[in-house]
C-alpha cells in the first residue's frame, strides 16, 4: 500500500491499482467509544485508517492522546471497510489512511470505483444523481 502511494504522489501510480492495494491491505482501524474512530471534513465522514502501529501512535500523539495508553482498534482489510463498513453510515463517508504521516497520507473519497456504486456520491441511481 505505502509503495502504490508513493507512486500516486510521484505521478507514477494509477488509482485503481491503489484501490487493489487499499482493498489486500490489513488496516489498523482505532476505536473510540465502541464505534470506529472518524472525522468529519467538507460534508465528508472520513474514517481513519493506518498501515501500521507507527503511523497510528503519529495521529494520535497529533491528536494529543498518548499512543502509550493503549488505544483500542481493529485489524480489518481494506476490502471489508469499503464493502461492508462505508455503506452502513449515514451520509458519504470515505477512508482516510496513514493521515497523520507527511510523506504518506491517502483520502479514497466515497465516489465511484472506490466505494460500492450505491453509495458513492457520483453515481447515477434511475436516472438521477445519489446525493445521500
Amino acid at each position: 500500500m505505502t509503495a502504490e502511494t508513493a507512486a500516486m504522489r510521484a505521478g507514477a501510480g494509477r488509482p485503481q491499482r491503489l484501490v487493489g492495494e487499499l482493498r489486500r491491505t490489513t488496516l489498523l482501524a482505532p476505536v473510540v467509544d465502541g464505534a470506529l474512530m472518524s472525522g468529519v471534513q467538507g460534508g465528508v465522514r472520513w474514517l481513519y485508517a493506518f498501515t501500521d502501529e507507527a503511523s497510528l501512535a503519529r495521529f494520535l500523539l497529533r491528536r494529543g492522546a498518548d499512543p502509550a495508553a493503549g488505544t483500542e482498534y481493529l485489524t480489518v482489510l481494506g476490502a471489508r471497510l469499503l464493502d461492508s463498513v462505508i455503506p452502513s453510515p449515514d451520509g458519504p463517508t470515505g477512508i482516510a489512511v496513514d493521515v497523520a504521516d507527511e510523506d504518506g497520507p491517502m483520502l479514497f473519497p466515497p465516489v465511484t470505483g472506490v466505494v460500492p456504486d450505491e453509495v458513492a456520491l457520483d453515481a447515477v441511481h434511475e436516472g438521477r444523481a445519489d446525493v445521500r
